[in-house]
């Protein structure tokens, strides 16, 4: 949800052409995410109206899954056989790579196949489909100190054609490569499946007609403490809002793009009202 304040001033060359102020939620929360207003800011002219329309990027809540496998890594255990995983990075752009993804460990296999993972496209390239993806072979060691078998690179780009000759990678590890003349790879890491589905988010639920009603629910029970003294939730200060009335306002103040009727029930529980002392557990504020 988002409450930011929008401020449109409309100008040419010379002239002033109208000015009008809504937030970000009142767009959103229009029917169809679309808000017309009209223009003002100057004296007797009509400056005409403008209309907004909302829409959210794609590719910032898709989601990719994939599952990958590898064949013949290099053995690192020497009562064993390697106990591979992967670790991806993202690159950034200063050169440097952040971790996005570790997949499980396959034991004592040098030929594993990983479950399929799933994660944000942002977290693996930042939107950036042709952006670097690197990712690490490492054989898992209990005490912490894993092996590096090797590495290899990517992008989503690339990783999103699926299953395919494109997708198969040589694992390299640099250092390895240096000594001996006839080191070919590690390994080999394959794509075994590559999907991408798009998240729903919040405002496809409001696009698409989900209605929203913010109702109200205030404590009058004798846990809050005497209201004629500053300890009490109800204390009413001359000078600030008491707890209650600070929570309303900051919620109240986004949620009220989204409502959909504009009406804000307001109920109390716990308190004796008139004319017989009785105690009520829901009431409308109203009958106080």
């Amino acid at each position: 949800m988002c409450s930011t304040d929008c401020v449109l001033l409309l100008s040419s060359v010379k002239d002033f052409l109208g000015q009008m102020f809504c937030t970000l939620g009142e767009i959103i929360g229009s029917t169809g995410s679309r808000l017309e207003r009209t223009l003002s800011g100057i004296p007797g002219k009509k400056c005409g109206s403008i209309i907004f329309t909302a829409e959210e990027l794609s590719n910032c809540r898709d989601i990719a899954t994939m599952q990958l496998c590898a064949n013949k890594l290099d053995k690192k255990d020497f009562f064993g056989k390697s106990d591979p995983f992967l670790v991806f990075y993202r690159s950034n752009e200063d050169g440097t790579f952040t971790i996005c993804h570790k997949t499980e460990v396959i034991k004592n296999n040098l030929n594993p196949v990983w479950q399929p993972f799933t994660i944000p496209v942002r977290a693996l390239c930042n939107g950036d489909y042709d952006r670097t993806v690197k990712v690490d072979v490492y054989d898992w060691d209990r005490d912490g100190s894993h092996d590096f078998i090797g590495e290899f690179t990517t992008s989503y780009r690339e990783l999103s054609r699926g299953q395919s000759q494109f997708n198969v990678y040589e694992v390299l590890n640099h250092k390895k490569k240096g000594k001996k003349k006839k080191y070919v790879n590690s390994g080999t890491v394959t794509l075994l499946s590559f999907k991408v589905d798009s998240e729903c988010t919040f405002v496809d639920f409001i696009r698409g007609g989900t209605q929203l009603n913010f109702t109200v629910a205030i404590d009058f029970t004798a846990s809050n403490g005497n209201p004629s003294q500053p300890t009490s939730l109800h204390y009413m200060s001359p000078y600030q809002m008491n707890a209650y009335a600070m929570a309303l306002k900051a919620v109240g103040e986004i949620i009220q793009d989204y409502d959909s009727d504009k009406l804000f029930p307001a109920y109390g529980f716990g308190a004796k009202l008139p004319p017989d002392g009785k105690i009520s557990h829901a009431f409308p504020l109203v009958s106080i």
